[in-house]
C-alpha cells in the first residue's frame, strides 16, 4: 500500500471550504484540468453519493474516474473511494479550524491511499511507486491550491 498526504491552509471558515469541496456542480470550474462531472446517484451529497469525472493527465489525454462517498462528516471529514487499473484508492479530506488573529483559517489535509488489487498493480507499484507518489503529491497540492483560490474568490464575492 502506498500513502501520500499533504496539508495546506485555506483562508476561509471550514464550513465554507466544505461547501466548495462537496459542490459537484462547480467542480470543473474550480479544479485545474478537471472536466465535466456526471452525478450517478440522486439526492443530497453524503455517504453513497457517486459521480464520474474526467481529468486531464500530465502527459496528455484524459482519465475518467468514478468516486463514491464513504463518509461525510460536515465540515470535518470526507472519505472517498475510487477503483483504478490494478489498485483501489481511498482519499480522505480532513478540515480543522486553524488559530489565527484575523479572520477564519482552515487546515486541510488530504491523504490518498492506494492498495494494489491484482498482480499487475503490485508490479506497477513496485516499479513506479516513488514516481507515482510524487505525481500524486503534485496533484493533491494543486487541488489544495485550487480550493484555496476558490475560497478566496467566494470570500471576495461575499464581501462585495
Amino acid at each position: 500500500m502506498s500513502t501520500v498526504a499533504v496539508t495546506g491552509f485555506i483562508e476561509a471558515d471550514a464550513v465554507d471550504v466544505w461547501c466548495l469541496l462537496t459542490d459537484l456542480s462547480d467542480r470543473a470550474a474550480r479544479l485545474t484540468g478537471a472536466g465535466p462531472v456526471e452525478v450517478l446517484t440522486p439526492g443530497p451529497f453524503g455517504p453513497g453519493t457517486a459521480w464520474r469525472a474526467e481529468r486531464a493527465q500530465p502527459g496528455g489525454g484524459t482519465l475518467s474516474e468514478e468516486f463514491l462517498v464513504v463518509e461525510a462528516i460536515a465540515p470535518q471529514r470526507l472519505v472517498l473511494c475510487s477503483s483504478g487499473a490494478g489498485a483501489d484508492y481511498r482519499i480522505t479530506w480532513r478540515l480543522r479550524p486553524a488559530r489565527r488573529r484575523r479572520g477564519p483559517r482552515t487546515a486541510v489535509t488530504v491523504t490518498q491511499e492506494a492498495v494494489p488489487t491484482d498482480p499487475y498493480g503490485r508490479v506497477v507499484a513496485l516499479l513506479l511507486g516513488g514516481l507515482a507518489a510524487r505525481a500524486v503529491e503534485v496533484a493533491l497540492r494543486r487541488d489544495l491550491a485550487d480550493l484555496a483560490v476558490a475560497a478566496s474568490a467566494a470570500g471576495s464575492l461575499e464581501a462585495a
